[in-house]
């Protein structure tokens, strides 16, 4: 059976307050919806700065999602882990695992965007020391005892209600990644469908004499919407789904390896592409890969077309998914 995902990045071009806070409440509200029929985790994100209203905060938005379910996950994938304070980041995973019963998966990268370092006052250059020296003080700080750190003698307070610690991994399409998971016995999260990456990992957790393993995207992962119209949906929507495309395509460089990789510039090309794919639930049920990725905000699409893809894939896809 597939895993199912449902994301949600909120992102909004054209957003007033009052919208966005619609949005917002909206995807929360369909988080719960997708709870109560049997959707396996909430996918979200970390982006500062951006004009289109990317989601910056992630973890306030997983504790809202958290409040509003009983069972589904929430995958923060990925946060950039050297904008974090090391022993706030810990607190705050922490109560959420408390709060959430150890429903939250956690993904930490170190970003692709020089901006968001530079609007944080980070130093790009030092990114890689800062990622291990977040990493290193996540897994001690969550056994609750004193340990070192700055210079100073510090505890976190509370333990976490996962132990050894909450789900950690370690994301990334670079060898000093999986090199990094690898040296610290947790589990990798390429960014990308990178075979030879993960084997990369599999040997170093063989040197370093430590276990893991790899959650990675398959090979095609679309992003998904559902109508019981697919053309109509482009013909009214495709702009959104072509403005997400687009954002991520001014991000890249030929360094960077993503799941979600376009060249459409405009909506019939990002259809043909099928990185975006409007389908019915039938097209759905017969896509048969390893995962299912609903996208029903994608772009700044309209809370009312967001739930009609909502309400099709968790009452006629997900349902026959399980029987």
């Amino acid at each position: 059976m597939p895993f199912t995902v449902v994301r949600f990045n909120l992102v909004d071009p054209r957003a007033t307050p009052e919208s966005l806070s619609a949005r917002y409440r909206a995807a929360v509200e369909m988080a719960a919806y997708a709870d109560a029929h049997g959707v396996d985790t909430v996918q979200t994100e970390e982006h500062h700065g951006v004009a289109n209203n990317w989601l910056p905060s992630p973890f306030a938005f997983a504790g809202a999602v958290f409040g509003a379910t009983r069972r589904i996950a929430v995958t923060v994938s990925a946060i950039i882990g050297p904008l974090h304070d090391p022993l706030r980041l810990a607190e705050d995973i922490a109560v959420l695992d408390l709060l959430s019963g150890g429903r939250l998966v956690t993904v930490a990268g170190i970003g692709y965007r020089p901006e968001e370092y530079e609007e944080r006052g980070v130093d790009w250059g030092r990114r890689g020391k800062l990622q291990d020296l977040l990493l290193e003080t996540l897994l001690t700080a969550w056994t609750g005892e004193p340990f070192t750190y700055g210079g100073r003698t510090v505890r976190v307070t509370p333990r976490p209600l996962t132990q050894p610690h909450p789900l950690l991994l370690v994301g990334g399409s670079s060898r000093a990644a999986a090199r990094r998971a690898a040296r610290l016995g947790l589990p990798f999260f390429p960014s990308a469908h990178l075979p030879e990456l993960e084997a990369y990992y599999r040997e170093r957790c063989a040197e370093y004499g430590t276990e893991g393993w790899t959650m990675m995207p398959a090979e095609v992962t679309p992003l998904l919407h559902l109508s019981e119209d697919p053309d109509r949906t482009w013909a009214l929507h495709g702009e959104h789904f072509l403005h997400e495309a687009r954002t991520y395509a001014s991000w890249q460089s030929k360094d960077i390896r993503s799941a979600v990789r376009s060249a459409a510039t405009t909506v019939a090309e990002l259809r043909a592409e099928g990185v975006y794919r409007v389908v019915t639930p039938e097209e759905c049920l017969a896509l048969d890969p390893e995962s299912l990725v609903l996208h029903p905000l994608c772009g700044g699409m309209p809370p009312e077309e967001g739930w009609r893809s909502v309400r099709l894939f968790c009452d006629e896809v997900v349902p026959r998914l399980t029987a």
